[in-house]
């Protein structure tokens, strides 16, 4: 089944368009209700939705920005349903955000950045380069710096540790993306950098890496 993406600028979600979020969402219980989504809208740039038969399948809400001159594309909520398809839809989901990426940075790399909270989350960064966190490298001082950026950006600077990458929750909702394909396996030992977040509590694990320049404009990422 051919799936649609669409992607509009954060403010014009219409309040019916979030209550289709929220109602896709509230089976995993996230806290992804409307007065969450709202601020979300408000916080972020873009919104790309996966659609199928016109039923709502995935969406997000992000941001293209520079980070002190660096191109960067931060998701800062997601949600994917979960079933058979579900990375499918993820992947057309990054596609539609990709494809955002290459018009507002051309000829540049970009940096990719969310916080996860599900192994399974870590195909969110299938083809990228530099991956970080990841099993057996201890991250240098300017990839432990761009942790503290993201984490600063995404709300939760003053709750991580930028050696494991983990951000401390507080109880609250708040943003990730939520991910949990059934279909999807990943190697235990990446799935491991994630035994001590405190799912109860809110923490995440910030995860990013470079979308190399003739990688977005081949339209490789996302497939």
């Amino acid at each position: 089944m051919t799936l649609e993406v669409n992607t509009k600028d954060a403010a014009a979600v219409s309040d019916s368009e979030l209550v289709e979020m929220a109602d896709t969402a509230a089976c995993r219980q996230r806290g992804f209700e409307i007065g969450f989504l709202s601020k979300q809208r408000e916080h972020w740039v873009l919104s790309t939705c996966v659609l199928e038969q016109s039923r709502l399948r995935a969406w997000s809400f992000y941001s293209l920005e520079r980070i002190g001159g660096t191109p960067c594309l931060l998701i800062g909520v997601a949600f994917i349903e979960s079933n058979t398809k579900s990375k499918q839809y993820l992947l057309s989901l990054l596609g539609g955000m990709y494809k955002k990426a290459v018009l507002a940075f051309p000829d540049e790399d970009v940096l990719v950045g969310t916080r996860i909270r599900d192994a399974r989350a870590f195909i969110c960064l299938s083809g990228l380069d530099d991956i970080i966190p990841r099993p057996g490298h201890k991250p240098s001082g300017e990839e432990r710096a761009w942790g503290r950026r993201l984490a600063k950006r995404f709300g939760a600077d003053s709750h991580l540790d930028d050696r494991s990458f983990i951000t401390q929750g507080s109880g609250e909702t708040d943003g990730f993306l939520d991910f949990e394909g059934p279909k999807v396996e990943i190697d235990p030992t990446i799935a491991s950098q994630l035994d001590d977040l405190d799912l109860g509590r809110g923490d995440s694990l910030v995860v990013f890496g470079w979308a190399m320049t003739e990688e977005l404009q081949a339209g490789k990422l996302g497939k």
